[in-house]
């Protein structure tokens, strides 16, 4: 426990994630106790809101610890009665409904986000700090040493020095792997008001658990670069903050203008390393099909995965009816839910299950608006006349200059 408290001491409690997983490094020694680690962690740092839907482990310890039996003569007035069946022994002290506490969690877990009360709000903002965000590793241009296909000549030759120049030991090298990075596109428009909120706190979430490896934009008819804001500890002040920033919050939606903004300003800078794009949208577009769907095309080849996030994809009998999906279908590698807390924990699961490859694409071909002009065979050069005394046409700049003057 000593090592426990140093390492808080220098990582400090201000991350929840942070401490979680320094506890589970320090305190878990089996792989099996990992579930009730995290299970009792969630439960002991849970805001006490009455005495039936919180766990007080350290005092129910100590109640335990220094009760005692009497062992003195029963009070006057007071027979005692042997038939009694034995006093619960923890009788007098707070109980804890675990069955209200896990059925209270599970009914959060897949109520709509439209439908959060400000306490409900509160406590699904712990549960999204409690998420592991986790989008795998790519393989970058550079080499190190390791269990590679490719020789290490440097390195071989070096350590085959001492045989007297015999190759006795191949030294290999492999691809440098780094984490890789996510891109967020949300839409803020008048029709995604309902979540808006919810899902600035997510984008908060996933912010703080990647360790800034994240990109984050805002968008309705414009595209607005949120990523600065988000390192604000506090959460409420970021998102006041982000509401500040965008112009057209609440406003209509373009969707394949803005993905034409992303694609010709930011797309160098962010996607230049496999990264992951999310985009968070309800697929209603006043903006034109084509567009869209040229413009997803083009990012779909710059990432190393498109993933679509649908509030409205957590309904039974949701279909892509609407215009703006139709147009971008056909370049989604992922359709997702993101309407509850549910969906959050299928995401982060699916994020940490993704390989290095990029997935096998159904792309449809691009049709062009002009029409394909027909191949006509190529007609045999008219003959054309030469005229010895008549001027040439072309002179090249360097003709003449070897020949010597006339007079010299």
């Amino acid at each position: 426990m000593l090592d426990a408290i140093r390492v808080l001491e220098d990582i400090g409690l201000e991350r929840r994630g942070d401490v979680r997983a320094a506890l589970r490094t320090l305190l878990v020694h089996r792989r099996d106790d990992l579930p009730l680690f995290d299970e009792a962690f969630d439960v002991f740092w849970r805001q006490r809101k009455d005495s039936t839907s919180t766990m007080d482990l350290r005092s129910m310890g100590e109640q335990r610890r220094y009760r005692r039996p009497s062992a003195g003569p029963p009070s006057p007035g007071r027979e005692p009665d042997d038939s009694a069946e034995p006093a619960d022994p923890d009788e007098g002290f707070d109980r804890v409904d675990l069955t209200r506490t896990f059925s209270a969690r599970e009914v959060l877990r897949t109520r709509d986000f439209a439908e959060f009360t400000p306490e409900e709000m509160l406590e699904a903002r712990q549960l999204m700090a409690s998420l592991q965000w986790d989008p795998g590793l790519r393989r970058t241009r550079r080499k190190e040493p390791g269990r590679g296909h490719g020789l290490d000549v440097r390195r071989t030759l070096r350590h085959n020095a001492r045989f007297g120049g015999e190759l006795v030991r191949l030294e290999t090298r492999r691809r440098k792997e780094k984490p890789r990075r996510l891109v967020v596109v949300c839409d803020v428009s008048g029709s995604m008001e309902r979540y808006t909120r919810m899902l600035l706190h997510f984008i908060h979430s996933l912010y703080a658990g990647l360790d800034n490896r994240i990109e984050a934009f805002l968008f309705a008819t414009r595209l607005t670069r949120i990523t600065k804001h988000l390192g604000q500890r506090d959460i409420d002040r970021a998102v006041s903050e982000v509401a500040k920033a965008v112009p057209d919050w609440s406003g209509g939606t373009r969707i394949g203008d803005v993905l034409k903004e992303f694609n010709f300003r930011w797309a160098r800078r962010t996607l230049g390393w496999g990264s992951i794009v999310l985009i968070v949208s309800d697929g209603w577009d006043h903006g034109e099909p084509e567009l869209l769907s040229r413009e997803m095309a083009r990012l779909q080849r710059s990432c190393n995965r498109l993933i679509w996030l649908n509030p409205l994809a957590g309904n039974e009998d949701y279909e892509p009816l609407t215009v703006g999906m139709q147009a971008a279908a056909p370049y989604i590698d992922d359709l997702l839910p993101v309407n509850n807390l549910a969906a959050l924990f299928d995401l982060a699961d699916h994020l940490n299950s993704l390989s290095q490859s990029r997935p096998v694409r159904r792309q449809q071909t691009l049709q062009t608006t002009e029409e394909e002009a027909p191949i006509v065979a190529a007609s045999a050069p008219q003959q054309r006349s030469w005229h010895a005394g008549a001027n040439p046409t072309f002179r090249h700049p360097l003709w003449g200059r070897g020949e010597p003057r006339n007079g010299a």
